[in-house]
């Protein structure tokens, strides 16, 4: 399936940001605002205790030893740009190269479910 150019842009510019500041950071390692986030995210799900302070913690870990940051951009863009309306959102919806970058995402944080939930 060919991508819209407005499409393409989107992702081409958020790529493009993430790897100007791959490039100053050591591989898979996530800014701290963007762990804060998700932990932040994390506890409003499971509850705002310390024990799930520390179980979110772990988990964006996890998530940051397995999915490289940049990576990570990506599948948190298209899951943003899905939720839109209109032809934009239906083409991140039904394009299996997007799929993947969101699969490999859902792998992660599972395993990290795991290794830090249970």
């Amino acid at each position: 399936m060919r991508l819209p150019g407005s499409v393409f842009a989107v992702v081409l510019a958020a790529s493009s940001c993430v790897v100007f500041r791959a490039a100053a950071e050591e591989p898979n390692d996530y800014p701290t605002n963007t762990r804060a986030d998700y932990v932040f995210a994390c506890m409003a799900v499971n509850g705002e205790t310390r024990e799930n302070l520390e179980r979110c913690s772990c988990s964006v870990d996890i998530l940051a030893s397995i999915v490289p940051y940049d990576r990570y951009v990506q599948a948190e863009t298209i899951l943003s740009m899905r939720q839109g309306v209109g032809q934009t959102a239906n083409t991140f919806r039904s394009t299996k190269m997007f799929d993947d970058i969101v699969a490999d995402l859902r792998r992660a944080q599972a395993e990290a479910e795991i290794r830090c939930f249970r």
